[in-house]
């Protein structure tokens, strides 16, 4: 009967250890290698991409270009608003730039290409904010946030980690009650 509550225990343990733990990923600008790139239309924009994606913090981002007629810039929010492209945070000429999300919050990017950022070639990635263990399960939905704004980004949280962690908890206590 001990054998199997520690087996029980090691389990659980594991799965609790699994779900909290994350690691890096690597995402792709645009999803593909021809992104960085004069979006054809506003709905082509990277935001749109950018929005779609869950940055976290250790996430990097990498972007493929031709070195000879672009590069990237990590810029600040005004310098994003009026694609100023004469103080960037970063410069990056490469063709293969990789960058590390260091820090939750919103991080600014236009191309350095002269005339393409005020075409649309320019996006903002957003990094949440890692989850505090004293915060609710859930939390309410976040207001709409301007494109401009400035200050901590706060990403939506999903229900489905509420749900996964109170199946958890009634598993562990039928578990428990099973084996006691």
């Amino acid at each position: 009967m001990a054998s199997i509550r520690v087996v029980f225990s090691a389990l659980v343990f594991g799965f609790l250890l699994f779900n909290t733990l994350s690691e890096a990923k690597e995402f792709l600008v645009g999803g593909s290698k021809e992104a960085w790139k004069i979006p054809s239309s506003p709905s082509d924009s990277l935001n749109q991409w950018a929005q779609r994606s869950r940055f976290q913090i250790n996430d990097v981002i990498v972007w493929k270009y031709n070195a000879k007629d672009d590069s990237v810039l990590q810029v600040t929010r005004n310098d994003y608003a009026n694609c100023n492209i004469s103080s960037p945070i970063a410069q990056f000429n490469d063709g293969d730039t990789k960058l590390k999300l260091d820090k939750a919050g919103p991080y600014y990017f236009i191309s350095g290409a002269k005339g393409h950022c005020e075409q649309g070639q320019k996006m903002i990635v957003v990094v949440m904010s890692p989850r505090s263990r004293k915060q609710p399960m859930i939390s309410p939905a976040p207001s709409p946030v301007s494109e401009f704004q400035d200050g901590p980004a706060v990403a939506p949280t999903s229900g489905a980690n509420a749900l996964s962690c109170t199946l958890m908890m009634t598993v562990i206590y039928w578990g428990w009650m099973v084996f006691i």
